[in-house]
């Protein structure tokens, strides 16, 4: 099967001014740096890691929203890469994104069906107001929101009603790949199920495919079909969803399944496990070798000193550790 979405090697740098007369010139800030990943139709990706890590410029740099510094980005075969933002236009549609707040993404000027319609408006202009009118009222029947409120404005919605308008505007057009930048990490929980469940109704429905950004393993465990764990800008470890959870083979992937939250309070006052150490390194000045080694319980002087490799875990499982798998 061909991959919807393949993206080889991408590095997003930014230039930053020099911090004083000490340090003249420009310091290089390492966003993304060299991140490859492959997204089939219909399937979930899940991206992970802690904030600062390169998720959501990732997704950006996908999107075309970021310059690129360096690799390619591949839509069904078509190298998105170098086009011009006319000849990208025509790509846009095939590619949205529901972003992290619900109320901060939508226009409060703009009323729930001029916000919905937007996107008909620039990619349909030939549509009649009155088929406008009706696909976004069945659009907003599809995320579950009801069809007479179409000239409401956002502030009149709570924040998970806003974030189903944000999904109704982002497949108005019916596109092939949704990207889901942190939806639901500033909702309450039970709201945090409702649009999970409903993200994956619509994925049944309209045969999308996700690349679903979280910080919240047990969040993307329930959705994504693969999961990539990212740190300091680079990935660290992917493998299937039960894969990665029952076999973790780097250090930083087994840190962020121990601090998943277990239900039973029994079970989770004596359960063991030693939290990660230290905070995240600037990506201004990031470790020599494994960026992961100063935080690392398994580090060595070869992880200062060399990159550790890809170690193929078998059936697609791959993990970048000098030592994986070990205790």
């Amino acid at each position: 099967m061909n991959n919807l979405l393949q993206a080889d090697n991408l590095k997003v740098h930014f230039k930053l001014p020099g911090d004083g007369l000490l340090r003249p010139g420009h310091r290089l800030l390492k966003a993304v740096d060299g991140v490859s990943l492959e997204l089939r139709p219909g399937e979930t990706l899940g991206v992970v890691g802690e904030s600062g890590c390169g998720k959501s410029t990732l997704a950006r740099g996908i999107l075309g929203l970021v310059p690129l510094t360096s690799g390619r980005v591949k839509l069904e075969e078509q190298s998105l890469s170098g086009l011009s933002t006319r000849q990208l236009r025509a790509y846009r549609q095939q590619m949205q994104i529901v972003f992290q707040d619900p109320l901060a993404s939508l226009d409060p000027r703009m009323t729930v069906g001029e916000i919905i319609a937007e996107p008909l408006q620039v990619f349909e202009p030939r549509l009649d107001r009155k088929s406008g009118k009706a696909r976004v009222q069945q659009m907003m029947e599809r995320v579950g929101l009801l069809p007479n409120l179409i000239n409401r404005y956002p502030h009149e919605f709570s924040g998970g009603q806003c974030q189903r308008i944000g999904i109704a505007r982002a497949l108005i057009l019916h596109p092939k790949l949704l990207i889901c930048d942190e939806p639901v990490s500033a909702l309450d929980v039970s709201i945090q199920a409702q649009i999970i469940n409903l993200l994956m109704d619509l994925q049944q429905e309209m045969d999308l495919s996700m690349l679903f950004i979280a910080h919240d393993l047990s969040v993307v465990k329930q959705i994504s079909h693969r999961v990539m764990v990212m740190y300091l800008g680079k990935v660290v470890e992917t493998a299937s969803r039960d894969d990665m959870y029952r076999n973790p083979g780097h250090p930083y992937t087994q840190a962020l399944i121990d601090a998943i939250p277990i239900p039973d309070p029994r079970i989770e006052r004596n359960k063991t496990f030693i939290p990660l150490q230290g905070d995240l390194p600037s990506p201004l000045n990031p470790p020599s070798g494994c960026s992961f080694r100063t935080r690392c319980p398994r580090a060595t002087e070869l992880c200062a000193r060399e990159e550790p490799p890809i170690q193929d875990a078998g059936q697609g499982h791959q993990v970048i550790c000098h030592f994986p798998g070990q205790s």
